[in-house]
């Protein structure tokens, strides 16, 4: 059913003009619906995500999943023909550009800080900004036959999600998916290397992300937020906070060379 906040003013929808948002109680599923544009994260679609998770904490719920309509979880950051990326880059400051990214990086950590497991469900496609994405989230389940690639094929920026990969992956495994434009891999090699939770057949993924979602809706949410906080705090000495904010600097200084200009 469509997820709505019981208010003073009564309830009122959650859902937005990018994302369909439901709640099978106690399971919210936030579906990207952008499937024209392969659910690219736009601007308006990443705000409307930070709204809902900053409502969801209204809402009485243990598991939340993250998924895509259409073809695709998600193309990464919108920079195709048309997209307010490419049509105001151009205009930004370094430190513009810096604090921009920084801004999507506090969107995903609201995932990580979020007080039950966050799931990402990825099928079809999964590049670039959206693998960014699921490295907050607490699972990722992938299809077997999914596309999943740490930078586009263009070469445009750098430093800003490869590192992050490292944290699941390893150095030289995250080196390989940046040095290499548009280098894909599938979803047994996503879990197989750490990045993905899970790997199953694409016609098995809803219903093992659904049974895994309810088999974790058993645990009261305060165990839940107790457990998740302990292994954040693990990844968080490692580093993992400091590695995602520093690498907005990164690709803001290789968004001003004339290579990325051009």
């Amino acid at each position: 059913r469509p997820l709505a906040v019981t208010a003073a003013t009564g309830a009122r929808p959650i859902g937005r003009a990018t994302l369909r948002v439901e709640l099978d109680d106690p399971i919210v599923t936030i579906t990207f619906n952008r499937p024209e544009r392969l659910n690219a994260l736009s601007d308006t679609l990443l705000r409307e995500l930070g709204e809902v998770f900053d409502e969801l904490a209204g809402i009485d719920h243990r598991v939340v999943v993250i998924k895509g309509a259409g073809r695709a979880f998600s193309a990464g950051y919108d920079v195709g023909s048309g997209s307010d990326e490419i049509g105001y880059a151009h205009e930004r400051t370094a430190v513009e550009d810096r604090d921009r990214q920084l801004a999507n990086i506090d969107l995903f950590m609201k995932f990580w800080r979020h007080p039950v497991p966050v799931i990402a469900q990825v099928h079809g496609y999964c590049m670039a900004g959206a693998t960014q994405l699921c490295v907050f989230t607490d699972l990722t389940f992938v299809a077997d036959d999914a596309v999943i690639a740490a930078s586009p094929s263009l070469p445009i920026g750098g430093g800003f999600i490869s590192p992050l990969w490292s944290t699941l992956v390893g150095p030289k495994r995250a080196k390989l998916m940046s040095f290499d434009a548009g280098h894909r891999i599938d979803g047994p090699t996503a879990a197989a290397w750490g990045w993905a939770t899970e790997s199953v057949p694409a016609d098995r993924l809803d219903a093992r992300v659904r049974e895994i979602a309810a088999s974790i809706a058993r645990t009261p949410a305060s165990i839940l937020k107790l457990k998740k906080e302990g292994v954040n705090r693990a990844a968080e000495l490692q580093g993992l906070v400091t590695i995602a904010r520093m690498g907005s600097e990164t690709d803001a200084l290789l968004h001003l060379t004339p290579e990325i200009q051009a």
